[in-house]
C-alpha cells in the first residue's frame, strides 16, 4: 500500500516537473481553435501560390492583347470564340437599330475575315510562337486584354509582401522604441512619448506623400512609407506592457543575477507581451494591404504594368457595372485573405499569451 502511494506521488511529481515549452503549449492551444487553423491553411495556400507564381501554368500578367479586351470568365470557350460572339452581337445590335434583322453581305464578310484571323493568327511571346486566340481565360480579362487570373496571382505577391514587410518594420521599430521608453522611464520616456504624440498629430497621408516624393515612387519605398507611422501604436502598447511588468518578481530575479538591461528587456519582458504583439501584427498585415489599396486608388501605390489586389480593385471600379468580374474576383480573393489573417491572429494571440498557459 505504501509503495503504491509512493509510486503515485512520484508519478504526480514527475508529471509536475516534466512541463513543456511555450511553443508546444501554444501549438496545442492553436490546434483547438478551428477557425484559426482554417485561417492558417488558407494563408499557407495563398503564400505558396504567390511564391510559386513564376512556375505556374498561367499567362503573362503584363502582356497587352487589345483583341482580348474585357472578355468574360469562362471554362469552356476560347478567347477567339468569345471575340467572335462579341463582334457578331455588336453587329446585330447595330443592324437592328438600322431596321434590319440580319447582317448584310459586307458585315458577313467582315465576320468571315475575323474567323480566319482567329484560326490563323500567331504571335511570338517570350521567344515562343503561340496562337493567342486559343487561350481560355478562367477569370476573364481586363481593359487591356490581360489575364485576370495571372494578375490576381502576381498581385498577391505584392500585396502579401507589402503587408508582411510593412508589419515587420513597424513591429521592430515599435517594440524597440516602446520597450526602451517603458523600461528606462524618466526623461527618456517623456521625450519618446512626446515625439510619438507629434507624429500622431501629423496627417498620415501627407507623410506618405512627402516620403514618396523625396525618395521616389517604387515598391520598396511604398513598403517603408506605409510603415512610417504605423509603429506608433505598437510603441504605445509595448510601453504600457513593459511599465506593468518592470517591477515583477521575474524581472527583479533577473536583475539580482546580474542580467543586463538589454537581456531583461528583450529576453524576459518582451516575450511576456507576445500575445498583444502578435495580435497587433496580424491585424497590421491586412491593414497595410488596405492602405496600399487606398494609395493605389490615389495614384501613389503600385503602377502599371505591375499589379496588387488593391490596384486591381481600384482599376475595376470605373467599369464595374459592365465588367463586374474585374471587381468581383480581386475583391473576393483579398477579402478571404483578410478574414483568414484576422482568424489566425486571434488564434495566435490566445495561443502565445503566457498568462493563458494554464487555461486549457
Amino acid at each position: 500500500m505504501t509503495a503504491a502511494i509512493e509510486n503515485q506521488n512520484k508519478n504526480e511529481f514527475d508529471q509536475a516537473v516534466k512541463g513543456s515549452s511555450l511553443n508546444k503549449d501554444a501549438w496545442r492551444r492553436l490546434k483547438k481553435n478551428k477557425m484559426a487553423i482554417i485561417g492558417l491553411y488558407i494563408v499557407i495556400i495563398y503564400a505558396f501560390i504567390a511564391v510559386a507564381a513564376p512556375i505556374l501554368p498561367i499567362y503573362s500578367y503584363k502582356k497587352i492583347i487589345l483583341d482580348h479586351q474585357h472578355l468574360p470568365p469562362t471554362f469552356t470557350k476560347t478567347a477567339g470564340e468569345l471575340m467572335y460572339e462579341k463582334v457578331k452581337t455588336r453587329m446585330l445590335i447595330i443592324a437592328k437599330k438600322r431596321g434590319r434583322t440580319e447582317l448584310n453581305e459586307r458585315e458577313q464578310k467582315k465576320l468571315e475575315g475575323l474567323r480566319h484571323k482567329i484560326k490563323t493568327e500567331v504571335k511570338t511571346i517570350d521567344g515562343e510562337i503561340v496562337k493567342l486566340h486559343e487561350r481560355i481565360y478562367y477569370l476573364g480579362t481586363d481593359y487591356h486584354g490581360r489575364d485576370m487570373l495571372a494578375r490576381i496571382i502576381y498581385g498577391g505577391q505584392i500585396s502579401i509582401a507589402i503587408g508582411l514587410i510593412g508589419a515587420i518594420v513597424a513591429l521592430i521599430i515599435g517594440i524597440t522604441v516602446g520597450a526602451i521608453a517603458g523600461y528606462v522611464g524618466g526623461a527618456v520616456d517623456n521625450f519618446i512619448m512626446r515625439f510619438v504624440d507629434i507624429m500622431y498629430s501629423l496627417p498620415y497621408l501627407l507623410l506618405v506623400i512627402i516620403f514618396m516624393a523625396m525618395f521616389g515612387q517604387n515598391i520598396l519605398n511604398l513598403f517603408f512609407a506605409i510603415a512610417l507611422v504605423s509603429w506608433l501604436t505598437v510603441a504605445r502598447i509595448v510601453r504600457g506592457q513593459i511599465i506593468s511588468l518592470k517591477n515583477s518578481e521575474f524581472v527583479e530575479a533577473a536583475r539580482s543575477i546580474g542580467a543586463s538591461n538589454r537581456r531583461i528587456i528583450f529576453k524576459h519582458m518582451v516575450p511576456n507581451t507576445i500575445g498583444i504583439i502578435i495580435i497587433f501584427g496580424s491585424l497590421e498585415i491586412p491593414a497595410f494591404i488596405m492602405y496600399e489599396a487606398f494609395l493605389s486608388f490615389l495614384g501613389l501605390g503600385i503602377s502599371a504594368p505591375y499589379a496588387s489586389w488593391g490596384s486591381l480593385v481600384g482599376d475595376a471600379v470605373e467599369g464595374m457595372a459592365d465588367f463586374s468580374w474585374r471587381l468581383f474576383f480581386p475583391a473576393i480573393i483579398m477579402t478571404i485573405f483578410l478574414f483568414s489573417m484576422n482568424f489566425l491572429g486571434d488564434g495566435l494571440r490566445d495561443a502565445f499569451d503566457p498568462q493563458s498557459k494554464n487555461k486549457l
